[in-house]
């Protein structure tokens, strides 16, 4: 499932302007295949403009955005790529088991006889742990059940990259733990490339690389020990920290 090249996601001068504001400040960066590589930054600093694009949702896109060497947004791209944004996105009044039957046979229209999409369904309701909820209404489930039917509609297919929008808001502990386990299991099995943002710091020590933003633009790139090393700081958090106050320093300087 690895892309040839190494690079799942490449950007140069990577740019949004919406509503006369830039919410992306020319970015450029390389997201390797078969990896996890988290988005942490604090609530507005663009992780979600930054998701859209890569998934080709995102209107006002200038520079360049290539996701397994296509342009992003390529229709070539519908069935290699999985997302799930903030919000849940099933229907409430399907159990389960039909909400992924309908979007397998959306999202799969060349693999649509009904044993393959019970196929597809049946490993991705196991993936998220929710088989002995697989025939319960979608709307009768917990917040957290629901973001796991969500996350199960993004891994029917088997896509090569998952784009999670902050998946684990909300969860307890212990279910942030699992789903953080899956997410290893499909990079370190399955070779997925998962692009995965946070404003939760404590979750960037299960990433293999970060990229910390701010203000639309990406502060650092480079591995979880790195960042600690780099920063001579113990904790991702402390290194964020560090890093925007040698920012905020440098632009006090350049006045």
């Amino acid at each position: 499932m690895m892309n040839s090249s190494g690079v799942a996601v490449l950007t140069r001068g990577l740019t949004v302007v919406r509503g006369g504001r830039t919410v992306l400040r020319g970015l450029d960066f390389t997201v390797l295949s078969g990896r996890i590589t988290g988005l942490l930054g604090p609530s507005g600093c663009g992780k979600s403009t930054l998701m859209r694009a890569v998934v080709g949702t995102q209107a006002e896109v200038t520079g360049t955005l290539e996701v397994l060497g296509r342009p992003a947004g390529d229709a070539g791209l519908r069935s290699r790529i999985g997302y799930v944004t903030q919000a849940p996105s099933v229907y409430d009044d399907l159990t389960v088991r039909q909400n992924l039957d309908y979007f397998a046979s959306v999202l799969l229209p060349g693999r649509a006889r009904q044993d393959a999409r019970e196929e597809y369904v049946a490993r991705a309701v196991a993936d998220v742990d929710l088989t002995s909820h697989a025939d319960s209404l979608a709307g009768r489930l917990s917040g957290g059940q629901r973001s796991r039917v969500s996350l199960a509609v993004a891994l029917l297919g088997t896509p090569e990259v998952l784009v999670l929008d902050e998946p684990t808001v909300g969860l307890d502990p212990v279910l942030r733990r699992d789903l953080w386990d899956l997410f290893h299991r499909l990079a370190d099995d399955r070779g997925a490339t998962i692009l995965v943002s946070s404003h939760v710091m404590d979750e960037a020590e299960r990433c293999h690389r970060l990229m910390l933003m701010r203000d639309g633009e990406i502060l650092a790139e480079d591995t979880p020990d790195d960042l600690r090393a780099r920063t001579r700081t113990e904790t991702v958090e402390a290194a964020f920290l560090h890093l925007v106050d040698e920012a905020d320093a440098l632009q006090e300087d350049a006045r």
